[in-house]
Parts: structure tokens; sequence; C-alpha cells
């Protein structure tokens, strides 16, 4: 019985108030349900973010977005409990909205295929890929942008709509860097095996001495292609994955070691023949 009182008082108490502060309890009743919801999705974004190894910047990026939403939500509903002009709200937002999509389309369109690159994670960061006609080691995912560590010792920007629409080679496997490169052996007295016997296996006993201190693996070949010019040989090399800076200087000496063996080849034939 006290129970069906006290729920009458507190009734009647909310029919008394003024039309104004029944809005105004409406308003923090929302505010703090919108606050909730806010806090749990942000908190659920985090743990995805941890599960996916999702860099900082790219979380900044999805928060701030977010953010809008949930502010854009609390306009509208604001705007409806105090019975204020919604066409003032709907206006101005259509005329932000166009503004921006007209000024950042691109942007808009970098930042859906971010969602999608960071979804669907084709590549983590430290793999090296090659994306259309770029390679190097990804050094960063972001919403915008993919940013990769490049072959000539520099970082490139490339848009997610690029990333999105072009092929993508991830080589990196195992926790390693396994990089294909072709070795192309002028035609000369030299069949396959023997300059396998002579050039590339001595090249590779050397480069393998030589780096024996690091975390490599003994890197592997295979004939290619014959042409009328050359014989076209595939050299693959194994670098630890996230350093692409030892794979850059690596892949060009273990070149050098094998065109050396084939010139030094190449010499040791022609004085045999005098």
């Amino acid at each position: 019985m006290n129970s069906f009182t006290n729920a009458a008082q507190i009734f009647e108490i909310i029919n008394n108030l003024r039309p104004e502060m029944i809005k105004f309890i409406q308003s923090i009743i929302a505010l703090i349900i919108i606050f909730s919801l806010y806090k749990i999705i942000s908190n659920q974004i985090d743990r995805f973010g941890l599960r996916i190894e999702l860099d900082y910047h790219s979380l900044n990026s999805i928060r701030l977005i977010l953010r809008v939403i949930s502010i854009m939500i609390t306009g509208s509903i604001l705007f409806t409990i105090f019975e204020l002009p919604t066409d003032l709200f709907i206006g101005g937002s259509a005329l932000i909205g166009a503004v921006v999509g007209f000024g950042s389309s691109q942007t808009i369109n970098n930042i859906a295929a971010g969602f999608y690159v960071l979804i669907s994670r084709p590549f983590k960061v430290k793999d090296y890929v090659k994306i259309g006609d770029v390679e190097g080691q990804v050094e960063e995912v972001s919403i915008n942008y993919t940013k990769l560590y490049t072959p000539s010792f520099n970082l490139i920007l490339i848009p997610n709509t690029q990333v999105m629409n072009n092929r993508i080679l991830n080589c990196t496997h195992e926790d390693f860097i396994k990089y294909t490169f072709t070795v192309q052996i002028p035609q000369s007295e030299l069949n396959n095996s023997e300059i396998i016997s002579e050039c590339i296996s001595p090249a590779i006993d050397e480069y393998m001495n030589k780096h024996k201190d690091m975390q490599i693996r003994r890197p592997e070949y295979f004939f290619e292609q014959n042409s009328p010019s050359f014989r076209n040989f595939k050299i693959r090399i194994f670098i630890p994955k996230g350093e692409a800076k030892s794979l850059y200087t690596l892949q060009p000496e273990l070149y050098i070691l094998i065109i050396n063996y084939w010139d030094k080849a190449k010499i040791e034939r022609a004085q045999r023949k005098k």
C-alpha cells in the first residue's frame, strides 16, 4: 500500500511540474542515455582495435566519427524535446553536408575505403606488400591513407581508395618477408646447371657466410625462362618481418654477387680457350 501511495505522489509531483521543467528533465535523461551508449560503443571500438591491432591514429579517427554522430543525434533529440523549429536544424545539417560532400568527396571515399581495409585486413603494420605498382613495408594504416616505407628509403602515402582498387600482394608469411626478384644472365656458353653451380650457389654461400649472424634463411632459386638474349632465374630471399631496410640493402648485394660470379666464370672460360 505504501508503494502505491509513493508512486501516486511521484506522479502527482510530475504532473504539477511546469512544462519547461519536464522538458529539462527529459533532456537530462536523454543526455545521460546518449552519453552511456557513447561510452559503451567507444569501449567496444577500443577492444575491437586491440584485437585487430589497429593503430592509434585509426582508432582516433573512428572515435571522431562516433562523436560527430552522437552530437547530431543529441541535437536532433533536444530540438524535438524543446519543440524548436526543426527546419533550422535540418537546413543547417543539409548545408553543412553539401559543403563537406562537395569539398571532400575524395576524403569521404578514402574513409569508406579505410574502413574496408581495416575490417578486411589484407595486411598488417610491418607487412611487406605490393599495391599495384608500388611496394614497401606498411608503417601505418589510417582511415584515409596507408603509409609505406619504399625501396627508395622514403615514406609514401597511398589513398585507401587506391589500396582497395588495386591488386595487393602480401610478401610477409611466417614472420618473414619472402621477397622474389629476377636475375637475368646473358646468354653464353654456360648452361643452366653451370650457371647454378658456378654463379648462383657460390654467391648464396658467400652471402650466407657474410650474414650468418642475422636471423635470415638461405635464399632459394629456380630457373624461370629462356630468351634469345637472357636466361632468367628467380631468387627468393627471406628477411625477418619488419626489417625492410635490411631487405633494401641485402637484395642488391646478393644480385651483385651473382653477377660478379658470372663475370668470373665467363673470364675463366675465355682463359681456358687461349
